[in-house]
Order: C-alpha cells, then structure tokens, then sequence
C-alpha cells in the first residue's frame, strides 16, 4: 500500500473534487484539512462535512460509488498523501484490518454530516462558529491556522458581515485572536464552552467508531 501513496502539498481552496465528476483518487490528509460542500446552483455553498487526520477523502468509493456528487475542497493548507482508485480498491479487497477501518469511518462521516445538517439549522452563528473552530483545531498542527472571513462564511452558510461578529464576539471573550485571515486558539476550554453540544457529539462519535 505504502508504495501506491503519493505525497502531495495541498493550497487552500484548491479543489480536491469537482462536484459530479468521477473519483480518481484516495486523499489521506496528514496536515491540511478537507471541506465537503453543497454547491447550488447560483454558486452558493454550505459546508456538511469537514474531515483531516482522522480520516480520509472518498469514502464513497468503498461503498461502491464512483463520482463525488459534493465539491471537495483544501479548506487549511498542508500536506496529504494521494492514492490512486484502482490502488484503493485493491487494498479494500485484500486487507481485512484497513477495510474495517475505512467502512467504520464512513460511518462516522455519515453521523457527522447528519449532526451538522442539524446544527446548521437550529443553533446560532456563533456557537456553529466555536464549533467549526474547534474542529479545526483538532486537525492542524498547532494553535495558529489560516481562515479568510469569506472562507468561514461559506463553511457556515451566512454572509461575510455575521462571520465578522461572531469571530469579534469570541475574540472579544479572549477565546480566539483573529487577524488578517489567521486564528489563533487562545482559551480552548473557553471555546469549548462557547460551542453548541455539537461538537463534543461529534468528537465523540469519532473516537468510538474510528
């Protein structure tokens, strides 16, 4: 398996996956983090599913799938590794122990895209907000990260004027330092606190399955 990977530096916003086109590569993030999102068609997006470290790219493909009906974009630079299918699937046939492994991800992501869809539409900005950061914090390499006020906005579905006062509410609260496109986790048990129960559901769920 280790000679199939490929190692690949991955930009923010570059795209992973074109929404509907055929899956032709495994992505393995090791420092950058993956944004799943809902295109509609007036270009507007909403994020419902982020995944890093933990997990991996296309895990559709296991369950027999071919196409990406999301667009998966680089949400945090880093680095990944990258397989191609043919190689995946291989893999997935042959190897009890990785098979197990990929098929309880899945299921992971699945309840995770179903308790964000929840989130999205019943809790306020700025505990989705303290989540979405959170998450985030969990997969990147230390404290500091790269976010645009844009970017955030699309990952929680509002416009750029509500990110900007839930990041200045939380900042304010001296959980976060936001500063010309880069957080800083200050107060992380602050921050917990200022996220929706969504969070530790997730990470919980996580650390069960996976």
């Amino acid at each position: 398996m280790r000679t199939a990977l490929e190692f690949v530096a991955l930009a923010a916003h570059d795209v992973v996956y074109p929404a509907g086109e055929a899956i032709d590569a495994i992505y393995f993030p090791i420092t950058a983090v993956l944004s799943v999102l809902t295109v509609m068609r007036d270009g507007a997006a909403v994020e419902i599913g982020t995944f890093g470290c933990e997990g991996l790219s296309g895990a559709q493909v296991a369950l027999g799938g071919e196409r990406s009906a999301s667009q998966v974009i680089c949400q945090v630079p880093g680095d990944a590794y990258r397989m191609p299918v043919a190689a995946f699937l291989a893999h997935f046939e042959t190897a009890p122990t990785f098979r197990r492994l990929v098929r309880r991800y899945a299921e992971a992501l699945f309840n995770f895209m179903g308790q964000s869809i929840a989130c999205n539409r019943l809790h306020p900005v700025n505990e989705r907000c303290a989540r979405w950061l959170l998450l985030t914090h969990d997969r990147v390499a230390g404290d500091v990260f790269e976010l645009t006020q844009e970017f955030l906005a699309i990952m929680l579905g509002v416009q750029r004027p509500v990110v900007n006062v839930a990041a200045r509410a939380l900042q304010d609260a001296g959980h976060i330092r936001y500063h010309r496109g880069r957080v800083e986790i200050r107060d992380r048990a602050g921050l917990e606190r200022a996220a929706c129960e969504c969070y530790r559901i997730n990470a919980d769920e996580f650390a069960r399955v996976v």
